[in-house]
């Protein structure tokens, strides 16, 4: 990899952390990207419960769920620059004390759209803090061995925030309600704070120059839009309205794009993209995750509405894709030294790859053993293929730039899962709704209306309908199977062609 050429005076307030205190710092970020991941899915399991108490639209359920990785995402480009120069332990603490009152406005919310704007004011705040825990750790760890391992774990409390969110979403839903889901971030963010100004270095790029702000519009818009037009397009709309925010989303970020090579310092230096294994660990990470965000987000529904699970239940049964993937994570790091970077993605993807197809192609309706081992191979292969982009995409910049890498990282993760669920979760829905034709509107909709409609006509009316529905689910979670192992395949061969040959996560060949 690319040796650090850090820019004098980079880093004037940052000092080297004593061997405790780093591994203190970096458990301090860890609890709070715990949070932020968790927030991605908790409501994975929690949305039945919601839906009986508030009875969204499906439009709404969409956006309960997405829009808080769409939000976070937009905004991720503009923070990682805003850290480097104001400071990213400072960015860090606001944006985390803001997680915080943003949890208290979404427990409180008595509407579907209180709850959104909950959720939006979450994304923001998870903005603040996604880029800070990757640039601090980049600035903390300055042996490229040690700052490997410490990426492996920091993968590793990722991927188990977002594949245990449903299990302790479905504890807080059964026990106090969906609105627990929220009021649990709370004491976490007060203890996290406290400890946060104590242990956490500062660090800050150097750079005196103006933000770009008419950069940082374009980028925010230009996500939001693209976002939008995909998640309506792959709905089946054609509307000229969509069709135009799809083409406003590719605009804007082309616009941005080139502003960017124009400036002195740039919300994002685009070159970094010049390198090929740093593309490659950007798309890797986007693809994986929109896959695998819509894998966790269709699979908690299927287990409660097609097997009937309590929202614990279908939590404590996601567990084996929280375990494997801790153990991708905590195993990438020493795959990398000893095989390269390549090699390790390379099998991380495919691993994404088998478990899709095993799910594709076991017969219906699917048990849960088929799907537990689904969940270790899509597990395993997100944390091995996660860990090794994240060290790719941190070690290939100066330190001055880790707040800009770090963006690159989180945007490519949270959208990937905001995404994966409005464009995956569109095509389920919209196989689903096929499948359902000549069934009511409501029962058409969703399986969640599938089931109010039964619950209203009852006896074996009711029970037909609920048949229809399951068998209507299972198809159209075989049709989003191949789509995504055919979406993951694509981005192995690209990962392949793009990452050298030998390269290793500690720098060279």
């Amino acid at each position: 990899m690319a040796r650090d050429l850090d820019p004098p005076g980079a880093a004037a307030d940052s000092r080297p952390t004593p061997g405790r205190g780093r591994w203190a710092a970096l458990a301090v970020l860890c609890a709070s990207l715990l949070l932020v991941a968790m927030d991605a899915t908790i409501l994975n399991v929690a949305l039945p419960s919601l839906i009986d108490d508030m009875r969204p639209t499906a439009v709404e359920q969409l956006w309960i769920i997405d829009i808080y990785g769409l939000v976070l995402g937009g905004l991720l480009v503009t923070s990682g620059a805003v850290s480097d120069r104001l400071g990213r332990k400072r960015l860090f603490l606001t944006g985390f004390v803001l997680f915080g009152l943003a949890s208290v406005v979404a427990a409180t919310a008595a509407d579907p759209w209180q709850l959104i704007a909950g959720r939006v004011l979450l994304g923001i705040g998870g903005a603040m803090v996604m880029p800070s825990t990757l640039s601090l750790i980049r600035n903390v760890f300055t042996d490229p061995r040690e700052r490997a391992l410490a990426i492996g774990i920091w993968a590793a409390v990722a991927g188990a925030g977002a594949a245990v969110g449903p299990l302790v979403g479905g504890l807080l839903v059964e026990s106090s309600g969906w609105s627990a889901a929220f009021w649990v971030n709370v004491p976490v963010v007060v203890v996290t704070v406290v400890a946060g100004v104590r242990l956490l270095p500062e660090f800050r790029s150097g750079v005196k120059g103006p933000l770009d702000w008419p950069g940082a519009a374009l980028s925010v818009v230009g996500v939001i839009a693209l976002a939008w037009g995909i998640k309506h397009v792959a709905k089946g709309s054609l509307a000229v309205g969509d069709l135009a925010i799809l083409a406003l989303g590719i605009v804007l970020l082309v616009v941005f794009a080139r502003r960017q090579l124009t400036l002195d310092d740039p919300l994002l230096d685009v070159r970094l993209f010049t390198n090929r294994a740093f593309t490659a660990a950007a798309l890797a990470t986007f693809l994986a995750m929109l896959a695998i965000g819509a894998a966790l987000f269709l699979m908690s529904l299927w287990l409660q509405y097609v097997h009937g699970y309590s929202p614990f239940g279908a939590g404590l049964r996601t567990l084996p894709a929280a375990g494997a993937m801790l153990a991708g994570s905590l195993l990438s790091p020493l795959l990398m030294e000893r095989f390269g970077v390549r090699a390790v993605m390379a099998l991380g993807l495919g691993g994404l790859i088998a478990g899709f197809l095993l799910l594709a192609l076991s017969a219906e309706p699917t048990p849960y053993g088929v799907v537990a081992v689904v969940f270790v191979a899509l597990g395993l292969g997100d944390g091995l293929a996660i860990a090794a982009a994240a060290s790719v995409l941190v070690s290939t910049v100066p330190a001055a730039r880790a707040g800009q890498a770090g963006a690159v990282s989180e945007t490519s993760y949270e959208l990937g899962i905001g995404l994966g669920v409005a464009l995956l979760g569109s095509i389920h829905g919209s196989v689903y709704a096929a499948h359902m034709e000549g069934r009511t509107a409501q029962a058409r909709e969703s399986v969640g209306g599938a089931v109010e409609a039964a619950d209203r006509l009852g006896g074996a009316a009711g029970e037909r309908l609920m048949a229809a529905a399951r068998a209507a689910f299972e198809s159209a979670l075989t049709t989003t199977a191949y789509v995504s192992a055919g979406i993951v395949t694509v981005v192995a061969l690209l990962v392949v062609w793009l990452v050298p040959r030998g390269l290793r996560a500690s720098g060279g060949h």
